[in-house]
C-alpha cells in the first residue's frame, strides 16, 4: 500500500499515544505471536508492536518481516516500536484506532 507524507504523519501522530498490543519476548517471532498480530490488525487496524532487544538492523528485520507475514504496513519503526497497518473494510468503529481518532 503506498502512503503519501501527508497520512503517514497522521497515522504517526495517531500511533503515538497508542499503547503496545503486542509484544514480542526473547523467542522471537512465533506462530502465537502471528495470529495475536493478525486478530488485533483485524479489530484496530492501526497497532504498535514492541520488539524484542537487539540491534537496529535485527529489530528492522523482524518489523519488515511482520509487516508482509501480516500483509500489513510497516508505517513506523524507531527504537524498539513498530507501528503496523492493516485497513480493514468492516472494521468495528468501537475497537478501530482508525476510526476513534478522526
Amino acid at each position: 500500500m503506498q502512503l503519501d507524507n501527508a497520512t503517514i504523519k497522521r497515522l504517526k501522530g495517531i500511533g503515538h499515544d497508542l499503547k503496545p498490543i503486542v509484544m514480542i519476548g526473547n523467542k522471537g517471532v512465533t506462530p502465537s505471536i502471528i495470529e495475536e498480530i493478525d486478530r488485533a490488525l483485524s479489530d484496530h487496524e492501526l497497532i504498535k508492536v514492541k520488539l524484542p532487544a537487539g540491534s537496529k538492523e535485527e529489530r528492522d528485520t523482524i518489523g519488515a518481516e511482520l509487516a508482509a507475514t501480516a500483509k500489513a504496513t510497516l508505517i513506523h519503526s524507531i527504537g524498539r516500536m513498530a507501528l503496523l497497518l492493516r485497513k480493514n473494510p468492516n472494521a468495528n468503529p468501537k475497537l478501530s484506532n482508525l476510526a476513534r481518532s478522526v
